[in-house]
C-alpha cells in the first residue's frame, strides 16, 4: 500500500478548505436579486425648516437587483408612525433604484414625490416598511443613530 495518496488527501482537503474560507461569507439576501429597501436618508442636510429643498433632503431608495422590471404600483412604503406612500402605476425596471423623496415635485422613472410639507423620517429613530400591492411584507430597514444622516439597508 503506498503511502503518497493519504499524505495529498489531507493537504488537498485543506487546500479545499481554505479557498472557501477565502473567497469571504455569503452574499447577503439581496444580492440573490430582490426588490429591497437600499438606503434611508432620514435627516436631511441643513436647518429643518420644512422647505420644500428641505422636505426633499429625507427619501428612501429602493433597488431592484432582479433580472426583470417590477410593477410597483400599489407598494406601500410606511414609517413607524403609519405615514403611507403608495405607488400610482410605476415600474422598476431591472437592476434600477427609485428615490420616494418626502416633499414636492414631479415624478420620473427615477424619483417619486410623496407630496408632503412635512417631513416623515424621524432623525434619530424609525423603521421603514415596504409591502407589495397584496399588503404583503417585502423588506423593512430600521436606524436607531444621530450620529449619521442616512443608513444603508
Amino acid at each position: 500500500m503506498s503511502r503518497t495518496p493519504i499524505r495529498l488527501l489531507p493537504a488537498a482537503a485543506v487546500a479545499a478548505l481554505a479557498a472557501g474560507l477565502l473567497a469571504g461569507p455569503a452574499a447577503p439576501a439581496h444580492a440573490a436579486g430582490s426588490v429591497h429597501l437600499a438606503k434611508i436618508y432620514y435627516d436631511s442636510p441643513g436647518k429643518d425648516d420644512r422647505s420644500n429643498t428641505s422636505l426633499n433632503g429625507e427619501w428612501v431608495r429602493i433597488t431592484n437587483s432582479t433580472a426583470k422590471s417590477v410593477k410597483l404600483t400599489g407598494w406601500t412604503l410606511t414609517d413607524a408612525a403609519g405615514h403611507r406612500y403608495t405607488f400610482k402605476t410605476f415600474t422598476l425596471k431591472a437592476g434600477k433604484s427609485v428615490t420616494v423623496r418626502t416633499g414636492k415635485g414631479t415624478d420620473t422613472s427615477g424619483t417619486v414625490y410623496q407630496q408632503r410639507a412635512a417631513y416623515v423620517w424621524n432623525n434619530d429613530k424609525d423603521t421603514a416598511t415596504l409591502r407589495r400591492a397584496d399588503g404583503s411584507l417585502r423588506d423593512t430597514c430600521s436606524y436607531n443613530s444621530t450620529k449619521v444622516d442616512y443608513k444603508n439597508c
